[in-house]
């Protein structure tokens, strides 16, 4: 994106107390009568020197550049602020706030739609300290504004929505008449995210959470026709960003590392009693000492093999990055942050892996992250791909007919999740496809379609984690040899961590044949491991065994008590197994996950962090 650039700098014998900020798109029809209007109400209660108006003209393609630069030309109290792309109203707003010479920062919307005459009082209130951010309502008791319902009914359900999820006062946040003091700006501004319609919002918000005075009041308001929001992308993304906002002022603070333990110990109890309630674990436990000891015995062997697949796999991928290990050491490596993962919550045992090969090997904390990002993408590509065939192998043979079928005449609760869980296999399958073909070509299909859901800059947050999510991927696959060797290691590993499950289904005679025990165990697993993305709990324990067992049940004949044995030991078995070659691994490495956590605490999510911890 190019950089701003300012045009008739101020002259530092002027002493500007007051600056007009502009924000300009495509306005060359009325950008000169906005100008000189501005000039004229401004010049009404200040003197000339001490204001400055600054066209804030954001990646226009018009004549308004021209027409800014030759109204900064004629008057010195005039500046055109240029940006060669689009950065957003609220982006602009910024950048232009942050070049901007007064202590009082102004804006207001160029189509003139608040009456000037409100705009000594919109100034003087912060001049005169009176309050630290001044801002025009049009939804005050004495004076409402006559708006269209197609505008006026989205702005009052907005402007609900943020008091009550935000803990705003003010009535309208949406106003495009505001002002800041250059205290409340330089304070707030490197914690707005936003860069479009939203800015001025989220300002509001924070500088009541700061303790800032907010004074708010009634503005005569005309609309106007030629708005530039979108009532259906805008809204869809300022909603989205009420979410962002709420996340992060109100719930993301209070999520300590205590609080997630009890909390997820908490929903574990509770979905364990809820459980009572429906089923007869009686009838498990029976189930599960009924089991041909004889299969487990073979699913056990199956899971072992698995595991120096996974350590060739990772020394392929460091490989591409330039590192060379053995693939034994990778094999304990990835054991230990397996285990890692069972033990602390939020997939923690990923950075414990990050720190085993950066203490063992010297691999920086960067590569040791890029490492496991890729495999993770690796990972998730190959489920969905494995849940994908089988909903196709489904329909082929029509089974798909005959599950919607059952669905439609079912009232259980447990099919519809069956519903929403396949639903949720074939959102995974289109997106993780999306992303492959992102990561082999240069053009950013993920990232392009995101944008055109919304413009807004939680929409571009979205965009910006896809398109790194597709450039960890690209790391390891930009050959064709990285990708094949990768891909097909991940079919392996996932192929075995399948036929795990399908052995131990097999051990309960759950009556099935061949080809539908294959079938129901890829989805099952499939959709199973999907469900341990979501890290509410450590090793995603509960969130397998429920979407298996769903799965299961909403594909087969097969009982609960079945269902459910089969679930539990095929996680259980896993587990098991990680745990004892995981805590061999410690003491043949000798790490400690304690040590490696405390070590990683302040790298989590942040590889440039980690780049200094290398120096």
């Amino acid at each position: 994106m190019g950089r701003p650039t300012a045009s008739n700098a101020v002259d530092a014998s002027r002493a500007v107390e007051v600056s007009v900020v502009l924000p300009a798109y495509n306005e060359e029809n009325t950008i000169e009568r906005t100008v000189e209007t501005t000039l004229s109400a401004l010049s009404s209660f200040l003197p000339d020197d001490a204001f400055e108006v600054i066209v804030a003209e954001d990646g226009c393609s018009d004549r308004t550049p021209e027409l800014a630069e030759e109204m900064a030309a004629a008057d010195p109290r005039v500046r055109h602020f240029h940006s060669d792309e689009r950065l957003g109203r609220g982006g602009a707003l910024e950048h232009a706030f942050e070049a901007a010479a007064g202590d009082v920062l102004v804006y207001f919307d160029t189509d003139l739609a608040t009456d000037m005459r409100h705009l000594e009082e919109l100034v003087e209130r912060v001049r005169s300290g009176d309050c630290d951010v001044a801002t025009g309502s049009r939804w005050m008791p004495e004076n409402v504004a006559d708006r269209p319902a197609k505008r006026g009914v989205p702005s009052r359900a907005y402007n609900v929505l943020v008091r009550l999820f935000l803990q705003s006062d003010l009535r309208d946040h949406q106003c495009g008449f505001k002002a800041f003091s250059r205290e409340v700006f330089e304070t707030l501004r490197d914690g707005v995210e936003d860069e479009h319609w939203f800015w001025d919002t989220e300002m509001l918000v924070r500088a009541q959470r700061e303790g800032f005075e907010v004074g708010e009041f009634a503005v005569d308001w005309t609309p106007q026709s030629d708005t530039k929001v979108d009532l259906v992308r805008d809204v869809f993304g300022m909603g989205s960003q009420i979410l962002r906002a709420w996340w992060q002022l109100s719930v993301r603070p209070r999520i300590t590392r205590r609080v997630a333990l009890v909390a997820g110990a908490v929903l574990t109890v509770a979905a364990m009693l809820l459980m009572t309630q429906y089923i007869d674990f009686g009838a498990v436990l029976s189930e599960v000492r009924q089991a041909d000891m004889t299969f487990v015995a073979v699913a056990t062997v199956i899971y072992i093999l698995s595991w120096p697949v996974r350590g060739v796999r990772y020394r392929d991928i460091l490989e591409e990055l330039g590192y060379r290990e053995k693939a034994s050491f990778l094999t304990g490596a990835v054991f230990i942050s397996q285990t890692g993962n069972l033990v602390f919550p939020a997939r923690a045992g990923d950075l414990i892996r990050a720190y085993v090969v950066k203490a063992r090997r010297g691999i920086p904390y960067p590569t040791g992250f890029a490492s496991l990002a890729a495999e993770r993408v690796f990972d998730l590509l190959t489920i969905a791909g494995m849940a994908g065939v089988v909903l196709v192998g489904y329909t082929v043979t029509g089974e798909t007919a005959e599950l919607a079928a059952t669905l439609v005449g079912a009232e259980e609760a447990g099919l519809v999740a069956v519903v929403v869980a396949t639903l949720v296999g074939l959102a995974a399958v289109v997106a993780v496809a999306v992303i492959a073909l992102t990561a082999r070509s240069d053009s950013n299909f993920a990232g392009s379609l995101v944008r055109r859901a919304s413009s807004d800059s939680y929409a571009e947050y979205v965009a910006g984690v896809v398109e790194r999510f597709a450039g960890d991927l690209q790391t390891v696959a930009g050959t064709r040899r990285g990708f094949a060797r990768v891909g097909a290691s991940s079919v392996v590993i996932w192929t075995l961590d399948v036929i795990t499950a399908v052995v131990i289904l097999a051990a309960f005679d759950p009556g099935l044949g061949v080809v539908e025990l294959l079938a129901v165990g890829f989805f099952a697993v499939s959709v199973g491991n999907l469900a341990k993305v979501l890290p509410l709990s450590p090793g995603g324990v509960g969130l397998y065994e429920g979407a298996f067992t769903l799965l299961v049940m909403g594909l087969t004949d097969v009982g609960p008590s079945i269902a459910i044995g089969a679930a539990v030991l095929d996680h259980a078995l896993k587990n098991v197994i990680t745990i004892i070659g995981g805590y061999a691994s410690m003491i043949g490495l000798n790490v400690s996950l304690t040590t490696a956590v405390e070590e990683t605490r302040d790298v989590k999510d942040a590889p440039e962090g980690a780049a200094k911890l290398d120096d």
